[in-house]
């Protein structure tokens, strides 16, 4: 069976995606699932960086680490973007993608070759307007804007292809951080604007210090208990929340909770 192609995307940053995308690749190379992952941001490099820490720190600590093959796309050096994908997939269950926040020809093909796309986003309308725009007073959407027009050019481009459909899910990440009245305009705008472009939408990441102390060792979540460290009512809140997102993106066989391993 071909690797299930698991894309993040989202052109403005901020919005916890290459967070959100190291600790998915993470909890499936955990749940024993054969897990490749490809950083197309060749500046910053956050999801390569973030796994060649973990390679670091199970060196360091003599202790082998559930993790992910990984590389990060030189697009003068790895060829067409097309063949990359395919071949860091031979092989593999899950390829992971990771995308810049900007819009480019590569962030175009990738989201035409995915199975999943994940587009996580902060709970708010400036985030929210990156995929409808929203009237002032009534907050009701009055139209898609333009990251959902690429991603319906994608999915067209992966029709017209191959006959495979792309499943979009929009991630609403940091919901604790939000007002309740807010919070319902939002959710209320996301399920209008779901209905006209074609997503689904999940809960994913709260905002939590523990992702950001977590980035230099090249930790998740997952790996805490097992090297050691003690995990706090506010760890085990957040390894809930992985596995209800891992869930909520319903992928071939891998959606069950409980395949996500827990540390012992």
């Amino acid at each position: 069976m071909p690797a299930h192609r698991i894309v993040f995307a989202n052109e403005k940053g901020g919005s916890g995606k290459s967070t959100t995308a190291v600790h998915v690749a993470i909890a499936l190379a955990s749940a024993g699932r054969k897990v490749a992952a490809l950083d197309l941001d060749t500046r910053q490099r956050t999801l390569g960086r973030y796994l060649d820490n973990r390679s670091a720190m199970a060196k360091s600590i003599g202790q082998e680490l559930a993790t992910a093959r990984h590389e990060t796309y030189d697009p003068a050096k790895s060829g067409p973007i097309e063949e990359r994908i395919e071949a860091m997939a031979d092989g593999m269950d899950v390829i992971v993608i990771d995308t810049p926040g900007r819009d480019d020809d590569y962030v175009r093909t990738a989201i035409s070759m995915a199975d999943t796309l994940v587009t996580p986003i902060n709970d708010s309308f400036i985030d929210l307007d990156l995929i409808g725009q929203v009237h002032a007073e009534t907050f009701k959407v009055t139209r898609p804007s333009f990251y959902a027009e690429i991603v319906w050019d994608a999915r067209k481009a992966r029709g017209k292809r191959d006959g495979a459909t792309v499943d979009w899910v929009v991630l609403r990440n940091r919901l604790q951080h939000l007002e309740a009245r807010n919070m319902r305009r939002v959710a209320s705008a996301l399920a209008e604007l779901s209905k006209r472009v074609g997503f689904r939408t999940i809960a994913g990441l709260s905002e939590r210090v523990i992702y950001r102390e977590l980035f230099p060792k090249g930790l998740t979540l997952l790996d805490l208990g097992v090297i050691g460290s003690e995990a706090g009512m506010g760890h085990i809140a957040a390894r809930q929340e992985l596995r209800e997102l891992i869930a909520g993106l319903q992928l071939p066989a891998l959606e069950t909770a409980e395949k996500v391993n827990e540390p012992a």
